[in-house]
């Protein structure tokens, strides 16, 4: 019989394990120790949830929970290497931002919520960002792109190509 290989390499569970005395109760530890899957992974496979609760002594749908309650997480498959969320919330509406988001999409050929062929960029809507005095804005890993045009897409799109072609 072959068993299943690990989802969670020695590193992950360390940075988990490294945490635990910032929090309370091991359940508390529940959403870094996703984010840190995520950011490894790109997304939080189900096996991965099962490892998670075995680490934390927790039952798997207290895991499971946590993941489904925020819509950051992504499950079935990895999002792109880069993933950005444009704003249109009613600030960045007002200002063009949905034009921003479908320019955006068509340039890259996929639907908001989808990922390239070739796994470069997840391009995404997101409510609000929290920038609306630099509306329409994107953010793009840990960089918010302010007063989005169609020309200053079409930058971060060549941008993302180059770093990531």
């Amino acid at each position: 019989m072959i068993a299943n290989p690990r989802i969670l390499t020695d590193g992950m569970v360390a940075r988990i394990e490294a945490l635990a005395s910032r929090y309370p109760t091991k359940q508390a530890l529940t959403l870094p120790a996703l984010h840190i899957i995520h950011d490894e992974l790109r997304h939080v496979p189900l096996e991965a949830v099962v490892e998670i609760a075995q680490l934390l002594d927790l039952a798997p749908a207290e895991v499971q929970d946590t993941l489904t309650f925020y819509q950051f997480f992504y499950q079935e498959k990895p999002h792109g290497k880069v993933r950005a969320f444009v704003c249109r919330s009613i600030s960045c509406a007002l200002r063009g931002g949905e034009q921003v988001l479908d320019h955006l999409c068509k340039k890259a050929g996929i639907n908001p919520g989808e990922t390239t062929s070739d796994g470069t960029i997840t391009i995404e809507a997101a409510e609000c960002l929290g920038a609306c005095d630099f509306a329409p804005c994107m953010l793009a890993g840990s960089d918010l792109h302010k007063d989005l045009t169609h020309e200053k897409a079409d930058a971060f799109l060549e941008s993302v190509r180059r770093q990531n072609g």
